[in-house]
């Protein structure tokens, strides 16, 4: 057992000793379908705080021969898969945390050669084996695996730290060089059962792409067959929020929103557990990093990137090309470069199907709002915040004038003067105008009911503020809008909210360009 070779199983004790621990062991059951063959290098990125070191954690604790895991794994799902006992602490692990070297060193640059003598040297003390100061990692591997027949896995933590922190060329060539030795080596290859990367950012495709081009990328953009493996599922959220008395459709309104196609609702796993051991939901996530990083790159002065931040802000989705970006810190030549890269970080989600990106969630709403809030070079954005804030006032207030007025001025600023008279335009403008309710509530655009569908319903998640029922008309009046809502019942499905339930109405003149609105309140019969 060593620090870097087949390390032992404590870093996983620790985990399980957590009072929240979500099982993810299957995905050691993909894993070892790629053992050795021809597909076993991988790359695997998703955000911060969404589970890479636990995961890494977990497969050296299941491969690692530098320990006994059964007790570990007894009870975890992957102990009822069919692998399970090939390969359980039989093959030699090499467990690498890039971050964690690169931090410790006083002088970052001899990170590769440090790190590089501190295998080779657990290697001589496992194998009685000699190797010399010329030897790299790749030629101890090789020379160990020549004399022994010992294969291994390799595991690289926060592979692209040194991508992150733009280290100078020198180290940075270095550690070109340290890849291509260990993965593009096919004398090497037979001595390595499985490699598994993991970061924030896919592989940077100028420089280590054709380092790494052998790896399977499993990424924010296109997870595969990974994609319950990249946060909590909506499955075992709601046993969370069930084991610990918290409710669901707020947790997912806070937390959810990251779309992997194969899995519809992921949800952020340190912002879950957090809300479970406090009780509350807030923002926790978005704690572990600053919104100035994210307001670095929405300032950018890229064409169509302020109006497409609007739009995502207000609840909309946005073209996007995730095909283009380099996937380096530095290399950002368009709006699609920095919204990929925010898909990411995890302030963006990815529509695959669609090609599209969008605001996840409330908890990153809060901070595309906080990053643009008093930028004085963004005032469209910092107009957009403030003018919707005063418009849900005005609508709670039941200030039927000041709403009217607002929604004329909104619809005509978010809408093409060409379009400006189409009835989709209009209730775009609506919703984007009302963009700031998603800060204390679910808005939920076409309700179903059993009469038809609400235009827009705002379900509120914080105390003491009233649901609301908003119905839109074009070249008709507000009060038919107001007739539509109690004709067809539309607030049965808001029946618990009657006591406090506003019914709005919101009539366009398109010959005037001007808005009504009616604003009642739910009467209790």
């Amino acid at each position: 057992m060593g620090i870097y070779l087949n390390p032992s199983n404590v870093l996983l004790k620790q985990s399980r000793k957590s009072q929240i621990f979500v099982d993810k062991s299957m995905l050691i059951s993909e894993l070892n379908k790629l053992i050795d063959s021809e597909n076993k290098f991988v790359c695997v990125s998703r955000p911060r705080r969404f589970g890479k070191s636990m995961a890494g954690n977990m497969i050296a604790a299941y491969y690692s021969k530098g320990c006994d895991s059964r007790e570990l794994f007894k009870d975890l799902k992957i102990a009822q898969d069919e692998s399970y006992e090939t390969y359980l602490n039989k093959l030699n692990v090499i467990k690498l945390d890039l971050n964690a070297e690169y931090m410790m060193l006083k002088d970052p640059s001899l990170l590769i050669d440090a790190m590089s003598e501190s295998v080779k040297k657990e290697l001589e003390k496992q194998f009685g084996l000699q190797f010399s100061l010329n030897d790299s990692l790749a030629s101890a591997l090789l020379k160990t695996y020549s004399e022994t027949g010992e294969s291994f896995i390799i595991i690289i933590d926060e592979y692209d730290v040194l991508v992150r922190e733009k280290v100078p060329d020198t180290l940075f060539n270095e550690y070109l060089r340290f890849l291509n030795s260990l993965f593009k080596n096919s004398i090497l290859s037979p001595a390595i059962s499985l490699a598994y990367l993991t970061g924030i950012l896919p592989i940077v495709r100028d420089k280590i792409q054709s380092k790494l081009n052998l790896f399977n990328e499993y990424s924010m953009t296109n997870p595969m067959n990974l994609a319950e493996f990249v946060g909590f599922t909506a499955e075992e959220t709601k046993g969370l929020c069930e084991q610990y008395g918290m409710d669901y459709e707020e947790c997912k309104r806070w937390y959810d929103g990251y779309d992997l196609k194969t899995v519809k609702e992921v949800f952020s796993p340190r912002s879950v557990v957090s809300a479970m051991m406090n009780h509350e939901f807030g923002s926790y996530w978005t704690q572990t990093g600053s919104y100035e990083a994210l307001k670095l790159y929405i300032l950018l002065d890229f064409n169509g990137i302020k109006n497409d931040v609007i739009k995502m802000m207000g609840g909309g989705k946005v073209d996007v090309n995730v095909y283009k970006y380099l996937n380096t810190m530095t290399d950002f030549h368009s709006k699609d470069d920095v919204f990929t890269y925010l898909i990411h970080l995890g302030y963006l989600a990815y529509d695959r199907e669609n090609r599209q990106c969008y605001i996840p969630n409330s908890e990153i709403r809060e901070q595309w709002v906080f990053s643009v809030e008093y930028e004085q070079d963004y005032q469209p954005v910092i107009k957009l915040v403030n003018d919707s804030k005063q418009l849900l006032e005005a609508t709670i207030n039941k200030d039927e004038k000041a709403v009217a007025e607002a929604l004329t001025e909104a619809h005509i600023h978010a809408t093409n003067p060409l379009t400006y008279n189409n009835e989709a335009s209009f209730q775009s403008a609506i919703g984007l105008a009302y963009f700031y309710a998603n800060l204390k509530y679910t808005v939920i655009k076409e309700l179903p009911t059993g009469k038809g569908y609400a235009d827009l319903a705002l379900i509120p998640y914080v105390p003491n503020i009233p649901a609301m029922i908003i119905e839109l008309k074009n070249n008709k009046s507000a009060e038919s809008a107001i007739n539509q809502i109690k004709e067809k019942k539309y607030d049965d499905l808001l029946e618990h909210y009657r006591g406090n339930l506003l019914f709005v109405g919101i009539n366009y003149d398109p010959d005037t360009k001007e808005h009504q609105c009616r604003i009642e309140k739910c009467v209790i019969e």
